[in-house]
C-alpha cells in the first residue's frame, strides 16, 4: 500500500477529523499536485478493501467507527427491523434487533451506524441504535394519491411506509385522486415525526393499462429511454457495418449453424455448430453475438451499457441494455443474415472430455432459427418433419441431442446441482389485458442449449486464468455449513432423507426424489436459500452449483455487461494480441463487478414484482372464485399456498380458520386443529377461495373453501402483518419477528387462563 493509506486513515481516525470530500481530505494531508494520482488510487484501494467509505454525497469516513457497527437495514411493516452486518452479508444468524424506537427514519436497504445496546431479549439477540444513515438505498418512491383536510398524500405502494406520505398543497404536477404518482422523499418518516415528500411525476390513473408497469420501473429506478447520445452512436454504427468485410473474422458462413431460443425471444445472441470427426471426436462451436464490435470502450453506448449492466425482462416488456438497433438488430443472430460473432470452437473427446478450444472472431450466417418447442418433436420423430428441416439441420439437431445429454451427465457425476424453480409467464390479451399466467416448460431442447453455453463459459473462464489475466467471473461462493445442516434437518421434517448434507450428489438425489412431488417447489426454494447468491467478482472463488472452479459468463453480451467485457478479452486472444490484451485496473473491475451484481439484482426483484403485481391485478377480478392450491409455506400466523392452474400465492391467515383453534407445530411444518385433528401441512393439497387483494400493499388473502368468513382489514391483526417468505423457518417463540404473537397465544379466547402462555390458536 502506498504511504498515504496509512496517512488516510490516520486522519479518518482522529478525534479532529471532520468529514470531508476527496479534494479536501488531499488539502488536508497536503497532497501536492504531483502525488495527486497515488493518494487517489491509495484512497480507492481502501475504499476496495472495506476501510473507508464514501457516501453518496462523496464525504468520506472510516468503514466502522469505534464502538459502531455498519449494516444494511431490513425494515419489517410493524415498524422494527434487523441490521445485516456489512461484512457478513449472507450471515443472518448475526443480525441484529433494532427497535421501531431506535431505528429512527432508517428505511429497508439503508446503509446505517448503529451503536450496540446491552440486550434485554429473551433471545439474547444483539440489540442496537441506529447512530446515522450513511446511505439511502433509494429517496424515489411510487404511491396512488388521495386528497384530504386540504392536502396532498400519497399511499406507497408495498409495505415500506405505515402512514400516506404528504406531498403539500392539493393538485401539484395536475395529479388527481387515484392517480399513481412518482415522490421524491424530502423527509423520511419515523417513530416521532411523519414523512414529507414532493410530488414529481403524474404516471397515470390507477389501474390502467400500463401504469403498473411504469410504477414498477420508477420505484426500482429502472432506465428506461436512452439519451440522444447513445442512439445517435448506435445510429452510426450502424449506418458503418458492412456485412461484405469479413476482414481479420473466420469466415463460418458456409456453415451449419441454427439457434434455439423462445417463441418470443427479442434477441438472438447464440448460436450452434456441431460435428464428430472420424476419431469419435465433437467438435462444438458456440458462436456469440459480437456486440464487442460496435460498442467501442469508452463511448456512449459503453457507458450506457456499464451503467444499466443488463436488461430488464418486464412482463410486457423489454428494456433493453442496448438499443433496439444493435440489441434486436445487428447484434441479433437472425436467420439468413451474415453477423459478426465470437466463436469458441472446442474438441471433446467420444467421452465428453474437453480437449481443446480456440477462440475467432469470426462471421456466420444462421441457416434455421427454432423456438424451444419445436426442436423435440423433430429429435423424436424426424421423419414425420422431413419437410420442415433440410438433411443437414435434421442432422445436426441429433448431434446436439446426443452429445447435449452426454454433457449433462458428466455434469451431474461431478456433482453439479439444478434447482427446479419454474418462471412464471404471465398471459395477456391483443389489448395488453392480463388473461392468466402459467408456468414455462422446460424440456430437453432447454436443456440442450444450457450445456452448451455452460461449456462455452467454462472453456473461455479455464482460457483466461491460464493467461492469469484479471477478468469478471461469475462465483458461486461455497453455502455456509450450519445453513446446510439446518436444511438436512428441513428435509428430514418432510420426511426425506439426506445422506450427507456436505455431498453435491446427496443434494441433487434429494431434489430429484422431490422433482413430481407437491413438495418440490418448498424444498427446492429452502435449499436456495441454504446457498450464498451467485455475483460478478474478479477473486477466484469458483461456482458451487456447477461443481466448477473456473467459470464466467461470455454468452450473452447482449443483454449482460460482463459477458461484454468477456467478449473484448477473447477478441483479443482470436487476434492473436495476447500481449496487448487490455489491463483493467483491478480495483475499477472489482467495483464494476459489484455494481453489475447489484443492477442484477435490481432487474430480478423488479421482474418478480410486477409478476406479482400483474398476477394480483387478474386475482382482483376474481374476488370468490375456487382455486385448487399446493401449501407452499407454514408460519404462526397461517399458511401460503400457490394455485396450481394460476400460480398466483397468497395466505389463508389463520383468524380464517374459523372451524377449530389451530396451534403451530414447527417441526412439522403444520398447523394443527386442537380438536379435529385437521392439519394443513407444507405440501399439501388445499382449496381455496379468493377472500381479498390488495394491489398496492401486493397482498393476496384466500380462505378455505365451504367457508364464510372473508379476510377483513383489521387494524389490530393486519398492522403487523408481514410479507412473508415461504419455506422460512421461524425460530421458537417466533424471535424473527418478536412483535407477531400469533403462534403463542390464542386470539379471543375466553378459555384461555394464561394469556401469552398458551400454544393454541384461534381461528
Amino acid at each position: 500500500m502506498s504511504t498515504f493509506g496509512p496517512q488516510i486513515l490516520g486522519l479518518l481516525d482522529s478525534p479532529e477529523y471532520h468529514p470531508a470530500k476527496t479534494s479536501q481530505l488531499a488539502k488536508q494531508l497536503g497532497v501536492t499536485k504531483q502525488q495527486v494520482a497515488e493518494f487517489k488510487e491509495a484512497l480507492d484501494e481502501l475504499i476496495e478493501a472495506g476501510l473507508v467509505r464514501k457516501q453518496e454525497n462523496g464525504i468520506l469516513r472510516r468503514r466502522t467507527a469505534k464502538g459502531l457497527v455498519a449494516g444494511i437495514v431490513r425494515r419489517a411493516a410493524a415498524g422494527f427491523g434487523f441490521l445485516t452486518l456489512t461484512d457478513a452479508p449472507n450471515d443472518r444468524s448475526r443480525d441484529i434487533y433494532i427497535s421501531k424506537e431506535d431505528l429512527k427514519d432508517a428505511q429497508s436497504g439503508d446503509e446505517v451506524m448503529i451503536q450496540l445496546l446491552p440486550s434485554d431479549r429473551r433471545d439474547g439477540k444483539p440489540r442496537g441504535r441506529v447512530v446515522e444513515v450513511l446511505q439511502r438505498e433509494t429517496h424515489t418512491f411510487v404511491g396512488t394519491y388521495f386528497e384530504q383536510a386540504g392536502g396532498g398524500f400519497v399511499r406507497v405502494d408495498g409495505t415500506v411506509f405505515t402512514d400516506p406520505i404528504s406531498v403539500g398543497d392539493p393538485g401539484a404536477k395536475g395529479a388527481k385522486p387515484q392517480d399513481k404518482v412518482v415522490i421524491e422523499m424530502l423527509r423520511f418518516p419515523s417513530h416521532s415525526q411523519v414523512g414529507e415528500a414532493v410530488l414529481t411525476q403524474v404516471l397515470g390513473q390507477r389501474g390502467q393499462p400500463g401504469v403498473d408497469t411504469l410504477s414498477i420501473i420508477h420505484e426500482f429506478g429502472l432506465p428506461d429511454e436512452f439519451p440522444e447520445a447513445v442512439l445517435a452512436e448506435a445510429r452510426e454504427q450502424a449506418s458503418q457495418f458492412d456485412e461484405t468485410n469479413l476482414a481479420g473474422r473466420l469466415d463460418l458462413t458456409g456453415e451449419t449453424i441454427i439457434t434455439i431460443d423462445p417463441v418470443d425471444a427479442r434477441d438472438f445472441d447464440d448460436a450452434i455448430s456441431l460435428h464428430k470427426s472420424s476419431d469419435g471426436h465433437w467438435h462444438l462451436g458456440v458462436h456469440i453475438a459480437d456486440v464487442s464490435h460496435f460498442v467501442p470502450v469508452g463511448s456512449a453506448l459503453d457507458q450506457e451499457a456499464q451503467l444499466r449492466s443488463t436488461s430488464v425482462y418486464l412482463p410486457d416488456r423489454v428494456l433493453p441494455m442496448l438499443p433496439e438497433i444493435l440489441s434486436n438488430g445487428l447484434a441479433s443472430l437472425q436467420q439468413g443474415h451474415v453477423r459478426f460473432t465470437k466463436s469458441a470452437i472446442m474438441e471433446f473427446s467420444a467421452e465428453g472430455v474437453p480437449i481443446h478450444t480456440e477462440f475467432a472472431n469470426s462471421a456466420i450466417r444462421v441457416v434455421q432459427r427454432f423456438a424451444y418447442e419445436q426442436v423435440m418433436p423433430i429429435i423424436e420423430q424426424p421423419e414425420l418433419h422431413r419437410k420442415e428441416v433440410s438433411p443437414a439441420v435434421n442432422d445436426l439437431l441429433q448431434r446436439m441431442y446426443e452429445f447435449a445429454m452426454l454433457l449433462r451427465k458428466r455434469r451431474f457425476k461431478r456433482g453439479s446441482l439444478e434447482l427446479s424453480m419454474p418462471e412464471i409467464k404471465i398471459d395477456f390479451n391483443d389489448e395488453g389485458k392480463v388473461t392468466g399466467a402459467h408456468t414455462a416448460p422446460h424440456d430437453a431442447s432447454h436443456e440442450i442449449i444450457e450445456e452448451f453455453m455452460l461449456a462455452a463459459n467454462i472453456a473461455v473462464a479455464t482460457a483466461l486464468n491460464d493467461l492469469r489475466f484479471p477478468f469478471m467471473r461469475r462465483a458461486h461462493g461455497d453455502p455456509d455449513e450450519l445453513k446446510l445442516r439446518k436444511f438436512s434437518e428441513f428435509a428430514a421434517t418432510l420426511g426425506l432423507t439426506l445422506t450427507s448434507f456436505q455431498s453435491r450428489h446427496a443434494l441433487q438425489a434429494l431434489l430429484n426424489e422431490v422433482q413430481d412431488k407437491p413438495i418440490r417447489q418448498s424444498v427446492n426454494y429452502a435449499l436456495l436459500r441454504s446457498m450464498k447468491q451467485a455475483e460478478y467478482t474478479i477473486e477466484e472463488i469458483g461456482h458451487y452449483a456447477l461443481a466448477e472452479e473456473q467459470y464466467c459468463h461470455f454468452t450473452s453480451p447482449i443483454r449482460r455487461y460482463p459477458d461484454l467485457t468477456i467478449h473484448r478479452l477473447v477478441g483479443a486472444i482470436a487476434a492473436r494480441k495476447k500481449g496487448k490484451l487490455p489491463k483493467p485496473d483491478v480495483v475499477v473491475l472489482a467495483t464494476l463487478a459489484k455494481h453489475c451484481s447489484a443492477m442484477e439484482r435490481r432487474a430480478a426483484s423488479a421482474e418478480r414484482e410486477l409478476v406479482k403485481v400483474k398476477l394480483l391485478t387478474y386475482m382482483s377480478e376474481r374476488i370468490g372464485e375456487e382455486l385448487d392450491t399446493i401449501i407452499t409455506g407454514v408460519q404462526d400466523f397461517g399458511f401460503f399456498c400457490q394455485g396450481t392452474k394460476i400460480p398466483a400465492e397468497g395466505m389463508v391467515h389463520v383468524t380464517a380458520l374459523n372451524d377449530d383453534y389451530y396451534y403451530f407445530d414447527e417441526t412439522a411444518h403444520s398447523l394443527i386443529g386442537r380438536r379435529s385433528g385437521v392439519e394443513y401441512r407444507l405440501g399439501s393439497p388445499v382449496k381455496v377461495v379468493v377472500a381479498r387483494v390488495d394491489i398496492d400493499r401486493r397482498q393476496l388473502d384466500f380462505r378455505l373453501a365451504g367457508t364464510n368468513l372473508v379476510t377483513a382489514v383489521d387494524p389490530v391483526v393486519d398492522a403487523p402483518r408481514r410479507q412473508a417468505t415461504p419455506n422460512r423457518k421461524p425460530s421458537k417463540d417466533n424471535k424473527q419477528f418478536p412483535q407477531q404473537k400469533f403462534g403463542k397465544q390464542r386470539l379471543n379466547d375466553p378459555k384461555s387462563k394464561k394469556k401469552g402462555k398458551s400454544k393454541k390458536k384461534k381461528r
